[in-house]
């Protein structure tokens, strides 16, 4: 918790002198759906994300935690196949099979099976 709350923290630190550079202050008041969406956006997508990648890390470890990455461009590609209606290519195909099979062989339990199936008919 306390690492997320310090990075969190430092990043809108880090952000004060660009935001004062734009003279933020003199544009018109945004309406209030761009407020809630960004507040959203910060509470929900930002700050509860980092509370639970670092409770996940705690419990499951780093490896698996950093895992999960590499599952973001086919996450992407997916949503913005169903709800924007892009095109699925050959390429993102095969790029998502390429992760799917990286994914099983870190992982190791296929492995393990195989391993266990073999064993089992050369004793059997």
């Amino acid at each position: 918790m306390v690492s997320a709350a310090s990075q969190l923290i430092c990043s809108s630190a880090m952000m004060l002198l660009p935001a004062s550079l734009e003279r933020a202050w003199l544009l018109p008041m945004p309406p209030l759906p761009a407020i809630g969406a960004v507040l959203g956006l910060a509470v929900l997508s930002t700050a509860l994300a980092y509370v639970l990648f670092f409770r996940i890390s705690a419990t499951a470890g780093a490896t698996n935690v950093m895992l999960v990455t590499l599952l973001i461009p086919v996450t992407a590609v997916g949503l913005g196949a169903v709800f924007l209606g892009e095109a699925v290519t050959i390429h993102q195909i095969v790029g998502a099979l390429i992760i799917a099979s990286g994914l099983l062989i870190i992982d190791g339990r296929l492995l393990r099976f195989a391993r266990g199936t073999l064993v089992e008919r050369r004793l059997g």
